[in-house]
């Protein structure tokens, strides 16, 4: 427990723990969040986590959490840093075991009104048309050659075989593909396990859901990102399955091995890191780039499922326009390397983002020209049952975060805590009971995703717009829930 006159208040949303609270801290730590929050973040080693990462060789600035914060593998879930590109280090637990996973947005031309006769057989048939659950593998079996390709390729490859449009492409961070990926540093252990997961949805905090924008905040911008109130929405949440856990476990494994000869000394073992100059750190860095390249892959080959679900129930059922149109999609496990001003100069850095999003403010090259003007699309996905925001980077997010903000609610509660309080069966019928179709692989996973065991995604999102780290866009809520086990 952090004593509270140890942390500076720099304003109503965020918090610093100065560099001199422990000797072998290199920057100071930020925590944006309510008061109330700070209090409740400090129930896990979250907090301890945070300062670990302000020890890290070449990091710059200070180490970030975001509201979402709550404790990971080595860095917290909701952790931002950003390593000097020349004298930093890599760490595999600044990115997560769920390389990539990430989400997508997809607009209908549809209103509820006009829809809601065919929620639930929409539901019925995604659920049947896109694998979920653990180790689940789908309909495409990749051999050797064909996914060395999407390790390469990422969503490019799929939309270059039919399974999309270039305008995917245009609307997703990165354009779908890092370009520094190495398919030959990915082991044979992890292809293995990838091999059959293409275009499924997997377990835990995955989903897939149809959504009804239920408030616009912002119109003119709401306008330019194609959605209006009332409109049927996809939201897509997954990321790169057992091919991404499998790259993280193998140079984690790696690094620690490694670690007495670079003469780095880490506060925790999980904090495992390399040199960004060294080879053990540019084989990771290009073998984390091929992983979050299937994992834009697999959303690609999910989104192209769900608008041939859509096609195939509504086509018989009402007349117009069956397209759903990508609006963005973001990463939040990632790391890259990114531009950024640091005490007026423009740096290049390596961007470690776990449990995070991208949120570039107006004017960067990297967003697509339709979005240059006002900012990045943001999508902030609630906890099962609850409300999803989309949200729009800004330029104090540049400024003050690396162009970062939350991912999410964030965890309150561990998965086995949450099946010990919480009756799947209770659960279902609760949601149904609100309107919500849900369909799932098991009572188990319901569970473990239900809403209480989550930070309320109303507080997260108001502490990122009140910090003017994203502002608010638009408030989607939930119709029908597909999840895995």
């Amino acid at each position: 427990m952090f004593a509270k006159e140890i942390f500076k208040k720099i304003s109503n949303q965020l918090w610093e723990i100065p560099q001199s609270f422990r000797s072998d801290m290199r920057v100071p730590a930020r925590i944006y969040a309510s008061e109330k929050m700070l209090e409740e973040i400090q129930e896990d080693r979250s907090l301890e986590q945070l300062v670990n990462i302000a020890t890290l060789p070449g990091i710059l600035k200070y180490a970030l959490a975001m509201p979402d914060i709550h404790e990971g593998y080595g860095f917290p879930i909701g952790g931002v840093a950003a390593m000097d590109a020349k004298r930093g280090v890599i760490s595999p637990g600044g990115v997560g075991y769920d390389i990539n996973c990430g989400v997508r947005l997809l607009t209908s031309s549809f209103l509820h009104s006009e829809l809601a006769p065919y929620l639930v057989d929409l539901a019925n048939q995604i659920a049947r048309d896109v694998p979920s659950g653990v180790g689940r593998g789908g309909r495409m079996v990749l051999n050797e050659k064909d996914l060395d390709a999407v390790l390469l390729g990422g969503a490019g490859r799929m939309v270059a075989q039919g399974y999309g449009v270039k305008e995917d492409l245009e609307k997703s961070e990165e354009g779908g593909c890092l370009l520094n990926a190495d398919a030959s540093l990915v082991s044979d252990h992890a292809k293995q396990r990838g091999r059959d997961q293409l275009g499924t949805l997997g377990s835990g905090n995955h989903f897939l859901e149809i959504q009804r924008i239920e408030k616009i905040f912002l119109p003119e911008v709401a306008k330019i990102f194609g959605m209006r109130e009332n409109q049927i929405t996809v939201m897509i949440h997954t990321g790169s399955r057992g091919l991404g856990h499998q790259v993280c476990t193998d140079y984690v494994r790696l690094m620690n091995e490694k670690l007495p000869s670079w003469n780095i000394k880490l506060p925790d073992r999980e904090l495992a890191s390399a040199p960004l100059d060294s080879d053990e750190g540019q084989r990771y860095f290009k073998a984390m780039a091929a992983a979050a390249n299937f994992a834009w892959a697999n959303r690609q080959m999910i989104t192209n499922l769900v608008r041939q679900a859509w096609e195939r129930v509504l086509s018989h059922k009402t007349s117009g326009k069956y397209n759903l149109d990508l609006v963005y999609d973001v990463a939040h496990n990632i790391a890259k390397f990114e531009e950024h001003e640091i005490d007026g100069k423009k740096v290049k850095v390596c961007l470690h983002r776990k449990g995070a999003t991208r949120a570039f403010g107006p004017g960067r090259v990297e967003l697509p020209e339709i979005y240059r003007a006002v900012g990045q699309p943001v999508l902030i996905p609630g906890s099962m049952g609850t409300a999803s925001y989309v949200l729009v980077g800004t330029e104090t997010a540049m400024a003050e975060s690396f162009g970062s903000t939350c991912h999410g609610a964030g965890r309150r509660m561990s998965r086995a805590e949450s099946r010990r309080r919480i009756s799947g069966q209770t659960l279902k019928k609760e949601l149904e009971a609100q309107g919500i179709i849900v369909r799932c692989a098991s009572m188990s996973g319901l569970t473990e995703e239900a809403p209480l065991a989550y930070k309320d995604i109303n507080e997260v999102v108001d502490v990122v717009d009140r910090a003017g780290l994203a502002k608010k866009v638009a408030r989607l809520v939930p119709l029908a829930v597909v999840k895995g086990e």
